[in-house]
């Protein structure tokens, strides 16, 4: 940094500043900078010196990154992120029983006569309401739904217990998923969070109904596949997939007072959603269930892209992935407006044997047209990993970095992380939860422990969470001129300060036609409002 000289004012000196005190302040202070910089050099600098001084404190580098801008948070599965503690009160609200030799919900055939009416559960089972009489079961369940107190045991890793938990809250009604968006949106509000995307599956039954009467054929081309099944009325699933998001939307607007004058913070937070594929099972359902997702993409705005997701480990994963690969690429092909993330990766040496990890981020930027990776862990064993390096660096490719999950599940963390290898070479990546209740996180954690292990300044973060939002699934133009680079707006916007109230009419008509303009623009005001802060 260049020092300043000392200030001497002589006598002309003194008179130009006079003149200047006559030059009205608006004048000055509405003229933008040549790269219309969302804040001031000055307001910046501070706030890196004070990340510099949050960070030799856990505690004040918590306290910290929760304030800052986080924009948006990209792989994020809905059941994944309710805590819990919400699983165990819905439970009880839909009176299901605890099998207590698993701690898993399930549903009562019975009910009593009492008033009000009890599950008939069984013998060696409880009402899941009881829990909240009971410390150690309530306790018992939180563990068994979550990473917390888990300790790896023979038989028994993070992987299996990560995954182990989805199918024992499984059960609880589809009417409460108003209240699991309202959960996120409270807990994204509280920590700066503008945007998010989060994976869900709606009801599907009549899609794997018809599916596996037509069964599987490999000699029967993809697109007469399709053509069988919407002959079999595949397409009646899109009303499902609306008629859920509308209750399930009204529910959180209620919750958020959205409506009201004085709405809650969450209501500020825009949710989509991207339509999770099952990819453990036959080929014939993950076919109908993608094409699904496809049409759900295409009916629906608020569908904004689709994942397949299941362990990516599973015998019928890796023995279908390159099938399940060029499935997607088909029908990309025929809905090439569908936005497509896929889970890529999420493997390690000692997961899979070493063939296993050859390809799979490979075949999905390749073969799949992926435009983002969840995880993408494995890279440096794929085939020619620096090529890949450099093609997705080239297309843009951007990867869903979940450091919590990838250490629990894989064991994957650190100087073992490719994380810095991604920056490295250029691939946008973008910080991410992947499933923050079971995780038993929150975005601000991942943000902590990035800049704890790698070392990372305040422009660095800046980065992330502007790459986050350049590559979200909402539709228009980027309000930045050249992608991944966050230095020019486009020349509509170029003579403004960004995040400004108020920006000129050219401006003001760009943001209008572009939703994902608008979530940059509202993310450098907040920026600006942050660092004003520090």
């Amino acid at each position: 940094m260049q020092k300043r000289r000392p200030l001497v004012v002589g006598t002309h000196l003194f008179a130009i500043l006079i003149l200047l005190q006559l030059v009205p302040i608006s004048a000055i202070a509405q003229k933008p900078a040549a790269t219309a910089p969302s804040t001031t050099a000055a307001s910046e600098t501070r706030t890196a010196h004070a990340l510099d001084l949050a960070r030799t404190d856990p505690l004040n580098l918590y306290a910290f990154l929760a304030r800052m801008p986080k924009g948006a948070d990209l792989h994020n599965h809905l059941t994944g992120a309710v805590y819990a503690e919400s699983w165990i009160r819905a439970a009880a609200e839909d009176n299901l029983c605890v099998d207590l030799a698993t701690h898993s919900f399930f549903q009562s055939r019975s009910m009593t006569d009492s008033i009000p009416p009890q599950p008939v559960c069984g013998d060696g089972n409880i009402p899941a309401a009881r829990a909240n009489q009971d410390q150690h079961l309530y306790d018992a369940l939180i563990d068994a739904f979550s990473m917390r107190n888990f300790v790896p045991s023979t038989g028994v890793s993070g992987h299996d217990h990560f995954f182990d938990a989805f199918a024992k809250f499984h059960g609880v009604s589809h009417v409460h998923t108003g209240e699991f968006l309202d959960e996120v949106a409270t807990r994204a509000a509280a920590q700066n969070e503008q945007y998010m995307e989060l994976m869900l599956t709606p009801p599907f039954d009549h899609t794997a109904t018809i599916a596996k009467e037509l069964g599987w054929h490999a000699n029967r081309s993809f697109a007469e596949f399709r053509d069988q099944l919407f002959a079999k009325g595949l397409r009646d699933d899109i009303a499902i997939v609306r008629s859920n998001l509308d209750e399930a939307e009204s529910i959180r607007r209620q919750a958020e007072r959205c409506g009201d004058s004085n709405p809650a913070p969450a209501c500020t937070v825009q949710l989509r959603y991207l339509y999770q594929v099952l990819r453990g099972f036959p080929p014939e359902q993950v076919f109908a269930q993608t094409l699904l997702g496809f049409e759900a993409a295409s009916a629906d705005s608020r569908v904004v892209g689709l994942n397949l997701v299941m362990p990516e480990d599973g015998y019928v994963s890796m023995s279908d992935y390159a099938l399940q690969m060029r499935m997607v690429g088909f029908l990309h092909g025929v809905y090439p407006k569908v936005h497509i993330t896929l889970h890529a990766g999420e493997l390690a040496p000692g997961l899979v044997a070493y063939d296993g990890l050859c390809c799979h981020i490979r075949q999905a930027v390749e073969d799949a047209h992926a435009e983002r990776i969840g995880h993408g862990v494995d890279v440096m064993y794929e085939e020619r990993p620096y090529d890949l390096l450099k093609e997705m660096a080239a297309k843009h490719v951007m990867v869903e970095i979940n450091l919590s999950s990838n250490e629990m599940i894989l064991g994957i963390s650190g100087k073992n992380h490719p994380f810095p290898i991604y920056r490295k070479f250029g691939v946008p990546v973008a910080l991410s939860t992947d499933d923050e209740g079971v995780s038993r996180i929150d975005l601000t954690h991942e943000y902590v422990r990035a800049v704890e292990t790698y070392a990372l300044t305040y422009a660095d973060l800046k980065q992330l969470v502007r790459t986050g939002v350049e590559h979200d699934f909402l539709p228009g133009p980027s309000l930045w001129r050249e992608q991944d680079v966050f230095t020019r707006p486009v020349a509509a916007c170029s003579a403004e300060f960004l995040g400004a109230e108020k920006p000129s009419a050219n401006c003001a008509a760009f943001l209008k036609s572009s939703e994902k303009a608008q979530q940059q623009w509202e993310l450098e005001r907040r920026f600006r409002a942050f660092e004003s802060t520090n």
